[in-house]
């Protein structure tokens, strides 16, 4: 199999905090990880190599990305403006790739049949894998695509507009809303009301409350009633902490909350506009949060989750999932964990 090297130095930072725990190539974007995107892509196998000449890591492949690599056309990728900055820079292009990302998935396979008990409009963009079950919701499809993925399940009641994604073996519960773009990773819970959201993978936001304009990690839970602001009420430009300049920086018109994996949040927490959480941080408090809100915080950030508590409490979260923490997770935890302390100095 061939190998394309990318290269995430200088890049990664940015996309502070999803590349403290996961490198850059393994972020979903649309349906698919940008990993995949590029192994679907080129058939070939994909490497991190920060100190080879390469193509940067935050480049998103298309067919013509793929004929320009094979072509030896460097430069052209390199001028490609279908690349992501900032971790808000994603939630601007999902809708647009979750579409790419099904014409990738879909192409050459027939749906499952959609239950006659669902209200469906445009079911030509609707595609069910094996195993899904959807009863008694309405799927609306004419806006973008709906993908429901292998064992996924859709629960009475639920109104979902496309652009959608709900991956392998995640839930959306009775009566949820969805609103394009959204995408649901694997072994998800969702409910309530979700707008332009992606949720990463054993992630729940399982109860009703607001989420819009947000990137929630892996491994997060949001407590029932829990919404966020994603736009502010002057209606200026959202300001959200980018962590390499170690200072807030304009995001556009709409942001939401920006999530790290691991983190938590208590019932009826109220979120900021552009609000950025860190790595497992254990969050609750009055009132709205702060806009920065440190990794390994415990509430607001006011006290240190510490760490053997930490790792503890993730074992628990881990295995109500059947799923185990392993020691390499726990050492990229301790680093994450160090070097919040000494920030914190």
């Amino acid at each position: 199999m061939n190998l394309i090297t990318l290269n995430d130095k200088n890049i990664k930072d940015d996309l502070w905090p999803f590349t403290l725990t996961r490198s850059i190539l393994d972020i979903r974007i649309g349906i698919l990880t940008l990993r995949e995107k590029w192994e679907l892509l080129s058939g070939s196998k994909i490497e991190i190599d920060d100190k080879a000449p390469s193509l940067p890591a935050n480049i998103i492949p298309t067919p013509t990305t793929i004929e320009s690599w094979n072509n030896h056309d460097k430069r052209f990728i390199l001028s490609s403006e279908n690349k992501i900055t900032y971790a808000w820079d994603i939630l601007k292009i999902n809708q647009d790739q979750i579409k790419e990302d099904f014409a990738i998935i879909t192409k050459g396979k027939i749906s499952k049949p959609i239950p006659s008990t669902n209200k469906i409009i445009a079911a030509e963009n609707i595609f069910v894998e094996e195993g899904a079950k959807i009863e008694f919701a309405m799927l609306n499809a004419s806006g973008g695509p709906i993908y429901i993925g292998k064992n996924a399940e859709v629960m009475e009641g639920s109104l979902i507009r496309g652009p959608f994604a709900l991956c392998q073996n995640s839930v959306v519960k009775m009566g949820t809303r969805i609103y394009g773009a959204t995408t649901v990773g694997k072994n998800c819970v969702v409910g309530g009301e979700i707008k332009n959201s992606l949720i990463g993978d054993y992630s729940n936001k399982a109860h009703d409350g607001y989420l819009g304009d947000s990137m929630i990690g892996e491994w997060c839970n949001i407590g029932a009633g829990t919404s966020n602001s994603n736009i502010k009420n002057t209606g200026s430009d959202v300001m959200v902490w980018n962590d390499p300049a170690k200072q807030f920086i304009n995001a556009g018109q709409k942001c939401g909350l920006i999530m790290g994996d691991y983190s938590r949040c208590a019932i009826n927490t109220s979120f900021n506009t552009g609000t950025i959480a860190g790595v497992c941080s254990n969050i609750f408090g009055d009132g709205l949060t702060p806009k920065l809100i440190p990794s390994f915080s415990w509430g607001f950030g006011e006290s240190t989750y510490e760490f053997e508590k930490a790792i503890e409490d993730i074992r628990r979260w881990k295995k109500l999932k059947d799923q185990s923490l392993s020691d390499s997770e726990i050492q990229v935890l301790k680093h994450i964990f160090e070097q919040a302390k000494s920030n914190n100095k």
